[in-house]
């Protein structure tokens, strides 16, 4: 894969950088292909599914830029590379089977195409390849390797079995949110500085980086999930409504709603009730979507994602200046203003 011009729509460039990161992505390309392939055709097919639908590989662009602060071309970039991005797939392939989802990435799911337990070992398979990669890269990264991964499937816990009685619904999310999105966005960040043999202050630097600009990447996302006409956010606009699954802005209407005591606007009941429904019909759907895009609480899911997106270019101040630290910059604006 070569890239061409600034990947994810960064705002500032280098072309020298540029054809660092080009070069380090399309090797991480030919990695994740490498790693995808097994000598049972039918697994090679079913690993390399959702690999060849395409994908941001947004986890990568974070080695290469962390890569940066050190010497990018160190021999471990690559692989870790490949293992975070091996590990984001395998989280796909299970998320789907959670989530009965249809689709993925526009194409139909594992689960869909080859059923529930092909999905769940496929993933497995994955993070089996992950893991082998990142033996041959030492001790410490496995064991950073295996805390991100503790954080990552306890967040999915968590957002299983939902919020303790008590506890604020919006603080619960965020918190699924550090652990399911951040923890693995946070390790590509500071996998890359590690690998390059940056200084250990930069690694702290970037680690914390990652994490503010996973939970900015998510609620974008969030928002997208509601606002986007296209195809932008990888699925059908409306589909985590539909699902169910409640995203910041449907967090954001509930939370107003309670704290009014129920006082609200006739708008806002119906908004209610329909949340409150079945939204896997057409009909319901469609006047849920519409009812949220004229709603503020999507205004203020957008604050919250500038927000993260503002924290996590301050986490870079320590940086020194260059053209790769203005690249990290530019990821926050383009990470948020894919939501419009």
């Amino acid at each position: 894969m070569n890239v061409v011009g600034p990947p994810f729509g960064l705002s500032v460039w280098d072309p020298a950088l540029d054809a660092d990161i080009g070069a380090g992505l399309a090797a991480v390309e030919e990695g994740l292909l490498e790693a995808t392939k097994s000598d049972v055709p039918f697994i090679t097919d079913a690993a390399r599914h959702l690999l060849q639908a395409g994908g941001k590989r947004f986890r990568p662009l974070l080695v290469m830029l962390g890569a940066q602060f050190g010497d990018p071309f160190a021999p471990g970039v690559v692989p870790a590379a490949v293992v975070v991005e091996l590990t984001h797939l395998a989280t796909l392939y299970h998320d789907d089977v959670m989530d009965e989802a249809d689709a993925r990435r526009g194409v139909p799911s594992a689960n869909t195409r080859w059923g529930n337990s092909v999905a769940v070992l496929t993933g497995d398979f994955l993070f089996s390849r992950a893991s082998h990669i990142l033996a041959d890269l030492g001790p410490e990264a496995v064991r950073v390797q295996a805390e991100a991964f503790e954080r990552l499937v306890t967040g999915q816990i968590l957002e299983t079995v939902g919020p303790r009685d008590g506890r604020d619904p919006l603080d619960h999310y965020l918190e699924v949110l550090a652990g399911k999105t951040s923890s693995l966005m946070a390790v590509s960040a500071r996998f890359g500085a590690m690998m390059s043999g940056a200084d250990e202050a930069v690694v702290h630097t970037l680690t914390q980086f990652g994490e503010r600009i996973g939970i900015a990447f998510q609620l974008a996302d969030d928002v997208l999930d509601i606002a986007s006409d296209s195809h932008e956010s990888g699925k059908t606009p409306g589909t985590d409504l539909r699902e169910g699954i409640p995203t910041l802005p449907v967090l954001h209407v509930r939370k107003q709603y309670a704290l009014a005591g129920g006082a609200v606007s006739a708008d806002d009941r119906r908004l209610i009730e329909l949340l409150d429904g079945d939204l896997t019909d057409d009909r319901l759907h469609a006047e849920a979507l519409g009812m949220l895009r004229a709603h503020p609480a999507l205004d203020q899911a957008r604050r919250d994602s500038l927000r993260y997106a503002e924290e996590a270019r301050t986490a870079l101040a320590p940086l020194p200046e260059g053209p790769a630290k203005q690249a990290l910059a530019g990821l926050c604006d383009a990470v948020v203003h894919r939501a419009g």
